[in-house]
């Protein structure tokens, strides 16, 4: 039997997204393995990072290699720390990834706010999937009270 690296808790990631003006995504991600969150600024930003942390924990193990027109970025390795609670000011997603395969993610994203999980074929399934939950919390909104300046669709 093989032993795992890493525990089903690694699996999920917590996505906490503090601003959708424009449709810009911006906000942190959450994982175990990280010590503090890691923040980002665009949608590319996001799927940056998440490949990332999934890279540098290997964890699932992505069954393509990446492909770029440079050479790859030098990845530094992190010892697995404490997890902390954290919530979105827009909206809050919690990402599991169980497969890399085709070069895309799938798994299941669980929109906390709107208690609803969804499964993801792809990284473009699952971004559209946020951005509807995002996009059905700002009307919510809209209809309650005025949508403040960060939510703003």
């Amino acid at each position: 039997m093989q032993n795992r690296a890493w525990g089903n808790e690694y699996r999920m990631t917590l996505v906490c997204v503090d601003d959708y003006q424009d449709s810009i995504l911006r906000g942190r991600l959450y994982n175990p393995y990280f010590s503090t969150g890691s923040s980002f600024q665009s949608l590319m930003e996001f799927l940056r990072r998440m490949e990332e942390l999934l890279d540098e924990m290997q964890f699932p193990q992505s069954f393509t290699a990446v492909r770029a027109f440079g050479d790859p970025p030098q990845r530094k390795a992190a010892s697995p720390p404490v997890q902390e609670v954290q919530e979105g000011k827009c909206a809050t997603f919690s990402v599991r990834v169980l497969f890399r395969q085709n070069a895309s993610w799938q798994g299941s994203v669980t929109w906390l706010e709107g208690k609803r999980e969804e499964s993801f074929r792809s990284a473009l399934e699952l971004v559209l999937l946020m951005d509807s939950a995002l996009l059905e919390e700002t009307s919510k909104s809209q209809k309650r009270v005025p949508v403040s300046p960060s939510c703003g669709a």
